[in-house]
């Protein structure tokens, strides 16, 4: 038994509690609430912090062991590199307070076997596999021949044209065990020769992939920028919206009406707007296009009571980089710049979160008995001061699925 004990409890869903408990029994949380109605625990291992709160979630994020946000260089390097790269990747998430990992596209579908069998430390995952593209899509490598771009065997994208061969592309998802598919519904800005604004899979190929998803109680989360691909997936019937860069109030309204939920992934577009030099040409004429839009769209979307989660389109495996691991936490920030209450935004990576995968979706994200033991404390309180969620050193204790790895008991 452990005991953790702060001066503020953020449950993730609902109102924050002064002078909080929370009890955490092997992998599952047995108590949380106030001090004063928390059941005695002689023997049990305690933490004493200035908040205690559940463990975020990235729903949008990359595990592609790339050193660079050009991802034309990725299918250079042997995958078995990339992956050892991801090993760091995944610990810098943990040390951000990230338990719980959303992985639209790359290696983490292998990735998630390797930390469940506790060969390596890191967040649960719940990985997509490869992205599906159309021919000429977003995930579509441009610069490659096409035949050596083909059936996903390079750890990023899997082409499909057509509605049987849109079935065919998530059917092999499934088969690596993919816990939700991913497909481009637009174009997008790290691709070379496609538009953000155009739509790509029709509604036809969309429903195939939604449908069969379905089968499999897998939901399908769309990359979409142009309001024609945000419309056409949710007429398909897909659960999340990532980026949703050009939604207008048609749009918002469309998101209410199919309780879909918007993943705005605001980290990726600051990172590579306060850093040109790092970005391919192609990509920033592109970005500097959208850049306004999309936090236009992200603050109406707020306005709109369209449900948000936290996603940050984290790719990059190198300390200090533009969009790298460990610096996730900054996505609250951003959320809260364009609107959101601190508390809005801690949702949105807590209680919210987990919804992300639908039927697949674990109890998570929330401080309350019988929920997974996924927790963190913080050294100060993130209600008053949301920017210390962006520090990893502010994020003093770690525990994912009950088992602490990050910080030491009270002394």
């Amino acid at each position: 038994m452990e005991r953790i004990e702060a001066d503020v409890l953020i449950p993730g869903e609902g109102d924050p509690i002064r002078d909080g408990v929370v009890l955490l029994d092997s992998d599952r949380i047995s108590y949380a609430g106030p001090a004063a109605t928390a059941p005695g625990t002689p023997g049990a291992v305690i933490h004493r912090a200035a908040a205690v709160m559940p463990g975020l979630w990235d729903c949008h994020a990359h595990f592609m062991g790339s050193r660079t946000l050009d991802i034309t260089r990725a299918p250079l390097e042997p995958l078995a590199l990339r992956a050892v790269r991801c090993a760091r990747d995944m610990r810098a998430a943990l040390d951000a307070g990230v338990t719980s990992v959303r992985e639209v596209g790359g290696l983490g579908v292998h990735l998630a076997r390797a930390v469940a069998e506790g060969s390596l430390a890191g967040p649960t995952i719940y990985g997509a596999g490869a992205i599906l593209s159309t021919t000429a899509g977003h995930a579509d490598l441009h610069s490659y021949p096409l035949d050596w771009v083909g059936r996903g065997v390079m750890g990023i994208g899997r082409l499909a044209d057509g509605p049987g061969e849109c079935a065919r592309a998530v059917r092999e998802q499934l088969r690596l065990g993919a816990r939700l598919i991913k497909v481009c519904a637009s174009g997008g800005v790290l691709s070379e020769v496609d538009d953000p604004v155009h739509q790509q899979f029709t509604v036809a190929e969309l429903r195939t992939i939604v449908e069969v998803a379905g089968l499999a109680e897998r939901v399908v989360a769309a990359h979409c920028h142009g309001k024609p691909g945000i419309m056409a997936a949710l007429e398909a019937g897909v659960a999340t919206i990532e980026h949703g860069t050009y939604l207008d109030d048609e749009c918002c309204e469309a998101m209410r009406e199919s309780s879909a939920i918007l993943v705005p992934t605001r980290t990726i577009i600051a990172d590579m707007m306060a850093n040109k030099a790092a970005v391919p040409d192609y990509a920033y004429a592109k970005l500097e296009a959208i850049a306004a839009i999309h936090a236009e769209a992200v603050a109406r979307a707020h306005e709109r009571g369209v449900t948000m989660a936290m996603g940050t389109d984290i790719l990059v495996s190198a300390p200090g980089a533009p969009a790298s691991w460990g610096t996730n936490g900054a996505e609250l920030a951003h959320l809260v710049q364009l609107g959101l209450t601190p508390l809005e935004a801690i949702e949105a990576a807590t209680a919210i979160a987990p919804r992300t995968l639908g039927p697949q979706a674990p109890r998570s994200g929330q401080l309350v008995a019988g929920y997974d033991a996924d927790v963190i404390t913080v050294s100060a309180d993130p209600l008053a001061d949301i920017m210390v969620l962006t520090d990893q050193a502010s994020v003093v204790g770690v525990w994912s699925g009950g088992q602490q790895v990050k910080g030491s008991p009270a002394p």
